[in-house]
């Protein structure tokens, strides 16, 4: 009898990376394998604490943490500095935590370490160490596919050096995909310049990083997107990832997650209730928030708002207070929910989301119509799909001075719970990705494989 293998997975210390990678290290530990899951100490807290909150039983995946380098008053927001701080300090205190590991019992060695394809180094490390590597990308195939082309769409002088568009045209990967609006790159960032220079960073690294990996999986099925998977050699589709009925396990939330709309939509009729959330990152100015709540207001129907308190730097209390008063019980507002939960009620009518890809695959496995409001970088790509590719969604068109009105709001909802097309095209989708990951499903038997590959 050989040793337990003992994989250990590195996500990116954002909410977006950790989910998935949590999601397959539950999967991964129902095979008998054992699992260390790496946060920085600043997320590892928060983790720690939301799970507290739930009062989680003991939890089958090991959490541990190393250092960020920041200190802990500093701004983890300012995504320059934390990644120049992670670059500098992490792949060390990786390094020093798996020899750690490996010392302390022999029956106890990392024999593969499973790192976010935004965390690099852990991957240089793990190579250096001689220890087998498998890379997640946390987006979709089409992302993956662009992204692996930066170095000729430079080449060709469609981008420049920077990431910034030479001509503002449509780029194409095949006719089959959706095109990239010159504008809506997956680095992308309206606004924020800074942010888009750290974001194409990461894009361009992640590619030198992908031919250090014996694996590159990536959380999706084929069947939704077989043109892009195709263009990507030796891709394995384990998604959707989801937690699905796993009780107990935990997703690694960053918040406490609000189990008390699960009551709430309990007492809704059957797909009545829009479903509003923007992921974790999503800030709006305050006017637009002002606007996205009256545009809530104006429709009859149940909503659930999923408000972060830092997704507008207005005074946000007072605000939900006077809004709570006028809408009376029509509507739910919690900071944050058991996402997959809220998707799979049978009252929810339709998701109001921002198009991040666990939104996104989330949405699709629970047959749910989108409403689109993409925010950054994948997100813009992702609405295509939805809205082009796949025909299950409508996007929602800003007015002259960029904002999103309370009329399209209303407008929009309104025309996408009466398409009965749309309806359709979800569920059909649903169906497809159920398939994928029950036996002899596509994403199951990708799984499997990998699975017996880590084991031997």
């Amino acid at each position: 009898m050989g040793r337990q293998p003992h994989v250990l997975v590195i996500p990116l210390p954002l909410q977006g990376h950790v989910a998935p990678l949590m999601k397959l290290s539950h999967k991964i530990v129902d095979h008998g394998i054992k699992v260390t899951f790496v946060n920085t100490e600043f997320i590892h807290a928060k983790v720690t604490a939301s799970m507290a909150v739930k009062g989680e039983e003991k939890n089958p995946i090991r959490l541990v943490s190393i250092p960020d380098g920041l200190e802990p008053g500093d701004d983890r927001n300012d995504a320059l500095k934390l990644t120049q701080s992670m670059l500098k300090v992490m792949s060390v205190h990786l390094k020093d935590l798996i020899e750690k590991i490996n010392q302390s019992n022999d029956d106890d060695q990392i024999s593969c370490i499973i790192a976010d394809t935004t965390v690099g180094w852990a991957l240089e490390v793990a190579e250096k160490m001689g220890i087998k590597r498998a890379a997640l990308f946390p987006a979709g195939p089409g992302t993956l596919a662009f992204q692996l082309r930066i170095t000729k769409f430079i080449e060709d002088g469609i981008i420049d050096i920077k990431g910034n568009p030479i001509i503002n045209n449509l780029i194409w990967l095949s006719k089959e995909i959706p095109a990239w609006s010159s504008t809506e790159l997956p680095w992308s960032c309206p606004g924020d310049s800074k942010m888009q220079n750290v974001l194409f960073e990461y894009c361009t690294f992640r590619v030198n990083h992908f031919k250090l990996c014996n694996w590159l999986l990536c959380n999706s099925f084929y069947e939704l997107d077989p043109p892009a998977c195709d263009l990507i050699p030796g891709i394995i589709p384990v998604g959707p990832l989801l937690l699905g009925n796993q009780l107990g396990s935990h997703a690694g939330s960053f918040w406490p997650q609000d189990s008390t709309c699960l009551t709430w939509l309990d007492k809704q009729p059957v797909g009545s209730v829009i479903y509003v959330a923007f992921g974790s990152l999503t800030t709006f100015s305050q006017q637009q928030f002002d606007e996205l709540a009256l545009g809530l207001e104006l429709i009859s129907q149940p909503f659930l708002w999923v408000v972060r308190s830092d997704i507008t730097d207005g005074p946000l209390a007072e605000f939900l207070h006077v809004f709570r008063t006028r809408i009376n019980d029509r509507g739910m507002i919690v900071e944050w929910v058991p996402q997959e939960k809220v998707l799979d009620h049978p009252s929810i009518a339709c998701f109001l989301s921002h198009c991040g890809w666990n939104s996104t695959l989330e949405g699709i496995s629970m047959g749910v119509p989108f409403l689109c409001w993409p925010y950054f970088a994948d997100q813009f790509h992702n609405k295509s799909y939805i809205c082009d590719a796949w025909k299950i969604g409508l996007g929602l068109i800003p007015d002259e001075n960029g904002f999103i009105t309370r009329h399209e709001i209303k407008t929009k909802i309104e025309t996408l719970l009466s398409n009965y097309v749309i309806k359709t095209n979800a569920l059909k989708l649903k169906e497809m990705a159920k398939k994928s990951v029950t036996e002899v499903g596509s994403s199951f038997n990708n799984f499997e494989s990998f699975i017996e590959q880590i084991k031997h």
